[in-house]
């Protein structure tokens, strides 16, 4: 029978999706789990880690890449660029290409998307129609709101990220991230925001993660308005598909 892998991020979401499918398949099925470990993380991850282990009952199998140091930083330098039309070159240096590395060609894998994410999660499909996958959280109906609650109710505490107003536990700095999340951690992590301010400066304006609206213009994170944007916490909400969900994983 094929192995179980889940993917898990360090996040609300991939945890609770990994409880549910240890609940569901644990006694039958072999199940690995799985975690890339970032550099730029925020070190209170590997807390998040350690406690997420003991609620699963099971260790967390953490992969490194060796080839940039597993750092995101390293990435944007070598590869000059932060983000394209393919997304972030960070993502797929350092987890999506060490993850694959690991997984055999008849694994389920198992990923976190939330109801909020059926989009993404039908986008995955269309890139991704030979690979068997489950998500539990769809399946269930639970959102991400639903995921923080449940966490909440099994004692774990949040990573930092979280308890500070991120809306996920990603690299402090995420390239991905809008004008009021890169205003936060200006704010937040000041010596983070200049490193890929230097970054972009040292590229060039092909490298700058903004464009003017009005001028279409790109600009540097240090040209960035302190106004700019808007950031708002996440509350650790639950709806009536979170109660079914729980129910499978204290039964």
């Amino acid at each position: 029978m094929s192995r179980i892998v889940c993917q898990f991020s360090c996040g609300a979401a991939s945890a609770v999706a990994t409880k549910l499918v240890l609940a569901e398949f644990g006694a039958t099925r072999e199940i690995l789990i799985v975690n890339a470990f970032i550099k730029e993380e925020h070190e209170d991850n590997r807390r998040f880690l350690a406690d997420c282990e003991k609620w699963f009952g099971r260790e967390i199998t953490v992969l490194r890449d060796e080839k940039y140091g597993a750092s995101t930083l390293e990435v944007f330098r070598r590869k000059r660029y932060l983000k394209g039309q393919r997304g972030a070159p960070c993502s797929k240096q350092l987890k999506r290409d060490l993850l694959d590395s690991f997984r055999q060609p008849d694994d389920a894998i198992v990923l976190g998307y939330t109801v909020e994410e059926q989009n993404r999660y039908d986008d995955f499909i269309d890139r991704n129609n030979g690979i068997d996958l489950m998500v539990p959280l769809i399946d269930r109906g639970l959102t991400k709101g639903d995921c923080l609650g449940m966490l909440e109710r099994a004692g774990i505490e949040m990573p930092a990220m979280y308890r500070m107003g991120y809306d996920n536990a990603n690299c402090i700095g995420c390239v991905k991230g809008g004008l009021g999340y890169w205003n936060k951690i200006r704010r937040d992590f000041p010596e983070r925001f200049e490193e890929i301010a230097a970054i972009e400066e040292t590229i060039g304006p092909s490298a700058y993660l903004f464009r003017d609206r009005d001028t279409n213009e790109r600009f540097n994170l240090r040209q960035l308005d302190p106004s700019a944007g808007r950031h708002d916490e996440p509350l650790p909400a639950c709806s009536f598909f979170c109660e079914i969900a729980e129910q499978e994983i204290t039964a």
